[in-house]
């Protein structure tokens, strides 16, 4: 299921243009050849947008792929800040180390080669944002363990969280009805949660942005 009717999506990406540069050109050329998960140009620049909102310098993601998300948490957080990532293949660290070093931010990433969560608990003091996208059946514990992790006014983001319709509409040929559930279980958590104030926005496959009240 389309969330957003293509020709809208394309629409909406088509007024991003002017953030071509080669490095994001070419990790979104990988993304496209090998049909690896990205979030992609639009929920890219959402991540940016709600980032510079509430002034992060500290930047934690749970699930950095090979640094995509990262560029534009990166841009974010300005020269002084810095974005934490974590993954458990250490290939996808070094294209990170080589994309964003040839974009001028490789500066201000920490990398953590390993499972997301042990990362996060290695990883003292809180965060402006807190993003997840790690594989989903641990989306749950995902919010579980950021949603003390992150300040007064800052943000916990994550990806997929419409899971193509799924979480709405039942899906005869779902091959991980575990993970759907699973979304289903993190979105009603963060919803019930009264020190936040969270919606889906429904861009892409969904993102949750869930902002801690005083």
């Amino acid at each position: 299921m389309d969330i957003v009717d293509p020709r809208i999506e394309g629409y909406v990406r088509g007024l991003l243009a002017r953030h071509d540069d080669p490095v994001l050109l070419e990790m979104e050329r990988e993304a496209e050849e090998r049909g690896f998960p990205i979030v992609g140009r639009t929920v890219g620049v959402t991540l940016e947008l709600l980032a510079r909102a509430v002034g992060a310098r500290r930047v934690f993601e749970l699930g950095s792929g090979y640094g995509y998300s990262a560029y534009w948490f990166a841009r974010a957080v300005g020269e002084e800040g810095e974005v934490h990532c974590t993954d458990a293949d250490p290939a996808n660290r070094g294209k990170a180390a080589d994309r964003l070093g040839r974009a001028g931010l490789w500066g201000r990433v920490r990398w953590w080669v390993g499972d997301a969560l042990e990362g996060l608990a290695a990883t003292r003091g809180e965060f402006d944002v807190i993003y997840c996208d790690i594989d989903k059946h641990g989306y749950p514990d995902a919010w579980r363990a950021a949603r003390d992790r992150i300040r007064i006014g800052g943000l916990y983001l994550c990806d997929n969280v419409l899971w193509s319709g799924r979480v709405a509409v039942a899906d005869p040929d779902d091959r991980r009805p575990d993970w759907t559930e699973a979304i289903r279980e993190h979105n009603a958590l963060i919803a019930a949660d009264p020190r936040y104030l969270s919606v889906v926005i429904p861009t892409r496959d969904g993102v949750m942005a869930a902002l801690r009240l005083p």
